[in-house]
């Protein structure tokens, strides 16, 4: 079996976006290599960068008032769900 090669990549980023960024990839189940390379696989997949960048305003949400904040969030403009729907197919 041949072995593969590799390439290294360093960045440099906020030490509290890396720690957070490894706790949550950490419970994902996964390191940050494997993270950082998701990303890059799925940038060449869709050519291009594989979520939303914009100037205008972010996309918000309000919570659903009764017991299931964090469970359930109604999107303020209604086509935002569909439209990260179609981003991912």
């Amino acid at each position: 079996m041949s072995a593969v090669t590799q390439a290294s990549i360093n960045i440099r980023t906020d030490p509290s976006v890396k720690d957070s960024a490894q706790a949550l990839f950490s419970a994902l189940g996964m390191d940050m290599t494997t993270a950082i390379n998701l990303f890059l696989r799925q940038a060449v997949r869709v050519q291009g960068i594989p979520f939303p960048v914009a100037l205008g305003p972010a996309r918000t949400a309000r919570p659903v008032p009764g017991g299931w904040e964090d469970k359930i969030w109604i999107a303020d403009d209604f086509d935002a769900p569909l439209d990260d729907f179609n981003d991912y197919q």
